[in-house]
């Protein structure tokens, strides 16, 4: 799955990296987590843009937004068969900007949080749905979530399941929804995993030393 990741890359780096028309400024967040409104990139009539959505998809058809915080992630392998998710498979994906996501391994009857990116540390994009739902006053919120896929080579060190990280030349046919198809990812060998502090697991510890490997000396 994925429950918690990191985005401090500047808004010129997001801009450059998605193709986006125009970013807004945005502060580095270092341990985001579901329930939060996070940037995420989707296509739209003029060209790509950075909206703003809450983390946890809330379907259309839902009578309560609570459902949400079990809609964070969503399984690639049935994004086509799922209620909650399948019409958003078909018309409404979106890629989530990321420096960084989090794991947790059991060391030594301990869980000891892991910071999974790429091998050069830039920003990259997940598959994403996302969706709209409209609240008992006709007030429409947007909503999303992170598709995952099975652990490749490196993550599955740590985990079974990893967030589908879209390579940049598949970045058009996600967004454009013309496969049904998952997309191509990241192979194993762009990426690389530290150990970090267990601040991290405190969903309000929002601080740099999320992310900095952990000194094990």
């Amino acid at each position: 799955m994925c429950g918690r990741y990191a985005l401090t890359s500047s808004p010129a780096a997001i801009a450059e990296r998605f193709r986006l028309l125009w970013t807004p400024e945005l502060a580095p967040h270092y341990n985001i987590a579901p329930g939060q409104t996070i940037p995420v990139v989707r296509d739209t009539a003029p060209g790509r843009e950075l909206a703003f959505m809450k983390w946890g998809l809330v379907p259309s058809w839902a009578k309560d937004a609570a459902i949400g915080m079990k809609l964070i992630n969503a399984r690639g392998e049935t994004l086509a068969d799922k209620p909650a998710f399948r019409s958003a498979y078909r018309q409404r994906r979106c890629l989530i900007p990321a420096d960084a996501f989090y794991e947790w391994k059991l060391v030594a009857g301990l869980k000891q949080p892991y910071c999974i990116r790429l091998a050069d540390a830039g920003v990259f994009g997940m598959a994403g749905l996302w969706e709209r739902w409209k609240d008992a006053h006709g007030e429409a919120v947007e909503t999303c979530t992170i598709v995952t896929v099975a652990a490749n080579a490196l993550v599955a060190q740590l985990h079974e399941r990893m967030p589908l990280i879209v390579a940049p030349d598949a970045y058009d046919a996600w967004l454009a929804a013309e496969s049904t198809a998952l997309p191509r990812a990241v192979p194993a060998e762009m990426m690389r995993y530290y150990p970090v502090s267990r601040l991290v697991s405190n969903a309000r510890n929002d601080v740099p030393a999320c992310l900095e490997p952990l000194d094990e000396g």
